[in-house]
């Protein structure tokens, strides 16, 4: 079952670790730049895999399975890599908080609905959500590539708190929906 999009949404989970590890020392301006390329990279490949599945006609349930986790890990790694680097601090840290535990939730309530054969499809609010998060972080890398560019580093943190908005406002929705099939 490993065709194309498989592939790549594979690929997106096995280049997390090269993704910390470029990210491990803050002030590692060369690092920073060849973690925002990897970044940029998986967010191509990411919407690829969708898109040549769909496209091929290859959708698979290992796909539908395995994107959003490939999603979530990487923002996962990347936040708590960017609050481990002080690249995200004080209260800043909220947004990568609430954007954490809404994945973990949703995860959380979507294996519950799926014992009760209920689905969740994701919602388009949903993807603009991820849009915001990937924006957000990728921003804020290539602030650690380029520090002298302060703007950078504003972008990425306003875009963080605009996700964590979305964030909220989308766990809410799901949540809402699981509270219907829950005794």
């Amino acid at each position: 079952m490993l065709t194309l999009p498989n592939i790549l949404t594979l690929s997106r989970i096995f280049a997390v670790p090269i993704l910390v590890a470029l990210l491990w020392h803050p002030h590692w301006e060369a690092g920073y730049a060849v973690a925002f390329a990897l970044y940029c990279l998986m967010g191509i490949t990411d919407y690829f895999d969708g898109y040549v599945a769909r496209a091929q006609g290859a959708v698979s349930k290992l796909g539908i399975f395995l994107d959003p986790i490939a999603d979530k890990i990487m923002i996962a790694a990347v936040l708590m890599m960017l609050v481990n680097t002080h690249d995200i601090m004080g209260w800043h840290i909220i947004p990568a908080i609430i954007i954490l535990l809404r994945e973990i939730a949703v995860s959380g309530l979507r294996e519950f609905l799926a014992e009760l054969r209920v689905s969740m499809p994701v919602s388009q609010l949903a993807k603009w959500k991820t849009t915001f998060q990937l924006v957000a972080l990728g921003g804020l890398i290539l602030a650690g590539a380029v520090p002298h560019m302060a703007w950078v580093k504003l972008v990425g943190l306003t875009t963080l708190w605009m996700a964590a908005a979305l964030t909220a406002i989308t766990g809410w929705d799901y949540l809402r929906v699981g509270l219907r099939h829950m005794d």
